[in-house]
């Protein structure tokens, strides 16, 4: 290619990486001198995983892939939509007009304890540390993260202690047995310049007043922490199975019994846990990807965590949850990497900024996506919306074609496609495609046969083919012709199905795509004529903010009131719901069929539909019990225009199963992060991954692993970014 000539860039699948890397790449003010860009997406919206949909149909409402909700340090992912909104730069009077209007913060998180055969909740309001998510950083050290880490630990334990007042504040003779060899005093005095009898009587006298050694030893930078490692080591292991041993010793009568401290007792030791086990296996030597040979549990156990209380706890559970860390959907066998696990929860817990939590003030599609899809429009990006991949090819090591089948045909062929409605001045995609824009005919046998343009196993190829009497039409795009760059963006589980010839060439590429599981998942939500309070839930904070909720009942444990969302629809008069609630989890599926097989989706979204109805029958008294006995629920209170009768109201809901191979989610088995690629590690010249099954410095699926992966997209291809915050997360420090 003559070095003047503009590289054309085709990029499939619309998802978070796919339009990250755009962002990016159209960055500068002359990228078109460099770049022809167009997009090359299945149906009508771009989102992937994350595509929601307005139903013009019940009030224009949000209807979303499950809960989408956003960490506080998800520090790479603010910046990037920070960027977006500041560059669109929407009109002040526009809803949602800028980042901070489209996303809130929310500290308050819920979990769910299953205690003596009964359901007890445990509310925890995050602590506010002010900023904003997008100047915070994931780049610390392991010492920088144990120090966080120690602080959260201190107070654990001064509430412990408090709460049980009645004890003898003095350590037990058990446990000073433990350190009361001379020499360990000596060894410990070397590290903080005391006397080591001195150090023996505080010891005798408060555990609390011990704990300062570790603020003594703990080191102020990492080059400090280096020098003196094994030292360090050492005695600070030794300090922490003190504290431990004092923590079982002093509160374990007390766990059955006394649900406060059994949760504080489960943090401590949790903190303890993780801080002993980063030493033991010197993770600032090695780094946190030593740790991804154990399951997360699995490695808990190993260094000694209480199985019973902590290892089972509600905490552990909801980060399974959090993660659908379930191969197949089966909950029996949680498999999530340690290393992936104990890096999200200390960047979770210590890079937050603003809020713990940060939630969409409308659907993600309407958040995100539409503001992207706007700018990226604006600055000269091509989208072929109704184009289907359906296999790339290579050559020697390039893909040399891509095999496309255009779905629709459009009513006016020299007009673009027109994604976007606009609900309550807000420009939104809508659930359906818009038929007034697709051929007349074409529109009205979509209609007639339900047709979903997205599903894997759709049978409009053969509607198609039996009514027009030949096949859709196809295209090839050609390299040096229609592409010179392929970046791929279309999730790893659609990789067998579109690449089978690439995965007989490049052996690494296969081995990702063998050893990256993923899990179908399934979500309902529901719209509700009384508030939270009114249903009987009872544990709501001053400030108003609603719950979000994990480690509840299977197959739906994660629960959130998503209240923000209806001041964005467009119920007619007379219908005003008060509350959105929105529940989701992993869906049991081993195999799945050919795509000849039509009816699965159907199949499978019937299974969800009476998960949802016996959820509600059987299990969410446990949360609403003014409105649900066991083995009942008040069908009258769900919002329903269409005024049916009884549990036929649930038909008015909207609810979903996520099997198809580019919408299931991406897992972190032990052992799989060793075998992901970066987005240009292929031996393909010109193509270039992009998701969040990706090597990215956090390896879980994720908003801020796919916004990472794109970022990382954008950079192999133009240079730019120059940074991508977080990426050597599970690297050793040096």
């Amino acid at each position: 290619m003559n070095s003047t000539e503009k590289q054309k860039i085709a990029v499939l699948g619309g998802g978070v990486s796919a339009m990250t890397s755009l962002c990016y790449l159209t960055e500068s003010p002359n990228w078109q001198e460099k770049f022809d860009i167009t997009v090359y997406q299945l149906g009508w919206r771009i989102g992937g995983k994350g595509a929601s949909g307005r139903n013009a149909e019940y009030g224009q409402r949000i209807e979303e892939h499950g809960l989408h909700i956003w960490f506080g340090a998800y520090v790479n992912s603010f910046k990037t939509i920070e960027k977006v909104y500041d560059d669109l730069a929407r009109p002040k009077e526009m809803p949602l007009a800028t980042w901070q209007e489209a996303f809130k913060p929310q500290n308050f998180v819920v979990l769910q304890e299953y205690i003596d055969k009964q359901w007890k909740t445990w509310p925890n309001e995050f602590p506010y540390i002010p900023g904003n998510p997008a100047n915070s950083t994931l780049d610390l050290t392991v010492w920088e993260f144990l120090k966080a880490a120690y602080f959260y630990l201190k107070d654990f334990i001064r509430e412990l202690k408090a709460m049980k007042g009645h004890v003898s504040s003095t350590l037990d003779n058990h446990v000073q047995q433990g350190v009361a060899n001379t020499a360990w005093y000596h060894k410990l005095a070397e590290h903080v310049e005391m006397d080591a009898h001195a150090i023996q009587d505080k010891f005798s006298q408060d555990i609390l007043l011990s704990l300062e050694f570790i603020e003594k030893i703990l080191p102020e930078n990492h080059q400090v922490m280096v020098s003196n490692a094994e030292k360090h080591e050492s005695i600070i292991q030794d300090l922490l199975k003190v504290l431990r041993a004092w923590l079982k010793h002093e509160f374990e009568d007390l766990l059955n019994t006394h649900d406060e401290v059994r949760r504080l007792f489960i943090c401590a030791d949790l903190g303890l846990t993780i801080f002993i086990g980063l030493l033991q296996d010197k993770v600032h030597s090695r780094g946190f990807a030593y740790l991804n040979q154990w399951d997360y549990r699995e490695w808990l156990t190993l260094h000694g965590a209480n199985v019973e209380f902590t290892v089972n706890s509600a905490v552990v559970r909801g980060f399974y949850d959090l993660a659908f860390a379930y191969p197949e959907g089966d909950f029996n066998n949680p498999n999530i990497e340690a290393g992936v696990s104990v890096l999200a929860m200390l960047r979770m817990a210590v890079c937050y900024r603003g809020g713990f939590m940060w939630e969409m003030q409308a659907g993600m599609g309407d958040t995100l996506f539409s503001p992207i899809y706007q700018l990226l429009k604006r600055r000269g990006v091509k989208f072929e919306f109704f184009h289907q991949v359906d296999e790339l090819i290579p050559k020697n090591d390039s893909i040399d074609e891509i095999r496309i089948t255009q779905q629709v045909a459009l009513a006016d062929e020299s007009h673009e496609y027109n994604p976007l409605v606009t609900v309550k001045d807000l420009p939104c995609w809508p659930s359906q495609p818009k038929y007034s824009e697709i051929d007349a005919e074409q529109a009205k046998l979509l209609k007639k046969h339900n047709i979903n343009l997205e599903s894997f196993w759709t049978d409009w190829p053969e509607i198609y083919q039996q009514h027009f009497n030949k096949p859709q039409p196809k295209k090839s795009l050609k390299k040096g012709i229609d592409f010179d760059l392929v970046i791929f963006g279309i999730s790893v589980g659609s990789i067998p199905h579109l690449c089978p010839q690439l995965l007989a060439q490049d052996s690494k590429l296969k081995r990702m795509v063998d050893k990256i599981g993923t899990v179908a998942t399934q979500a309902y939500q529901l719209w509700i004529d009384k508030t939270e309070s009114e249903m009987g839930w009872t544990y709501l904070p001053e400030n108003g903010q609603k719950p979000v909720l994990s480690g509840f009942v299977e197959p739906f444990d994660t629960w959130a009131a998503m209240d923000q969302l209806l001041c964005r629809e467009d119920w007619p008069t007379g219908i005003n719901p008060k509350n959105a609630s929105y529940f989701c989890n992993a869906y049991p599926q081993a195999e799945y069929p050919p795509k000849t097989e039509h009816d699965f989706p159907k199949k499978c979204k019937e299974k969800v539909k009476q998960n949802a109805i016996n959820q509600l029958k059987n299990d969410i008294f446990n949360l609403w019990p003014d409105v649900a006995q066991p083995g009942e629920f008040n069908w009258d209170i769900l919002t329903d225009p269409k005024n049916q009768i009884g549990e036929k109201r649930f038909d008015s809901q909207y609810w979903r199963c996520n099997v198809d191979p580019s919408e299931r989610y991406v897992l972190s088995v032990k052992g799989s992060s060793a075998y992901r690629l970066k987005t240009d590690e292929t031996i393909f010249d010109n193509l270039y991954l992009t998701g969040d099954w990706l090597s990215t410095g956090v390896n879980a699926g994720c908003v801020e692993a796919a916004t990472m992966a794109g970022m990382q997209t954008s950079r192999a291809i133009c240079g730019n970014p120059a940074k991508i915050d977080g990426e050597t997360g599970f690297l050793p420090k040096g």
